[in-house]
C-alpha cells in the first residue's frame, strides 16, 4: 500500500522543463538520456521550477557533451557564499559510445543535439536530448497544414 503512494507522487512532478519550440523547429530522430553535473543551488533552484531548456543546445568539446545556455534562475535564499551564474555551461554525462554516436552525426551528416526535456529521474536531474534536423519554411507549413486537416477532420465525426 505504501508503494502505491509513493510512485503516484513521484509520477506527478517528474517534468522540470520541456522544450516545445523544438518539435516546431526541428525533426526529431534519435533521443539519448543524459545525466547533468549541476552545484548545489541549481538543484534547489530546479526544485523550485526555476528551469528552463527552450533556447538551449548541446556542444561537443574535447569529447565531452555540454548544455548550453539552459537557464537556471538562483533563489534568493538559496546560496549567499557563491556567485550564481544562471546560464553558466553544464557538462551532460554520457557514456562514450553515446557521444561518439552523437560526434559521428554532428560532424558528418549535419545534425544538432537539442534537448527537449528536463526531469527527475530518482532523485537525479535527467535530460532527454534528440539528434535533430532543421526544418524549412515549407516543411513547418506543411505540418501545420497537416494539423489543421486533423482538427478539421475531429470536427466532422463529431457532428455525426
Amino acid at each position: 500500500m505504501g508503494d502505491s503512494k509513493k510512485k503516484a507522487t513521484d509520477s506527478n512532478d517528474t517534468t522540470i522543463a520541456l522544450n516545445r519550440k523544438a518539435r516546431h523547429n526541428y525533426n526529431l530522430e534519435t533521443r539519448f538520456e543524459a545525466g547533468v553535473v549541476l552545484q548545489g543551488w541549481e538543484v534547489k533552484s530546479i526544485r523550485a521550477g526555476k528551469g528552463q531548456i527552450s533556447d538551449s543546445h548541446v556542444i561537443i568539446r574535447r569529447g565531452e557533451a555540454w548544455l548550453v545556455n539552459a537557464i537556471i534562475s538562483p533563489l534568493i535564499s538559496a546560496s549567499t557564499h557563491i556567485k550564481a551564474d544562471d546560464s553558466r555551461s553544464r557538462k551532460l554525462l554520457l557514456h562514450r559510445k553515446e557521444i561518439q554516436t552523437l560526434i559521428g552525426n554532428v560532424e558528418r551528416k549535419g545534425y544538432t543535439v537539442i534537448p527537449t526535456a528536463m526531469y527527475w529521474k530518482k532523485n537525479r536531474v535527467k535530460i532527454e536530448l534528440a539528434l535533430a534536423k532543421g526544418k524549412k519554411d515549407y516543411d513547418k507549413r506543411a505540418d501545420a497544414k497537416e494539423r489543421d486537416w486533423q482538427r478539421e477532420k475531429q470536427r466532422l465525426f463529431k457532428k455525426r
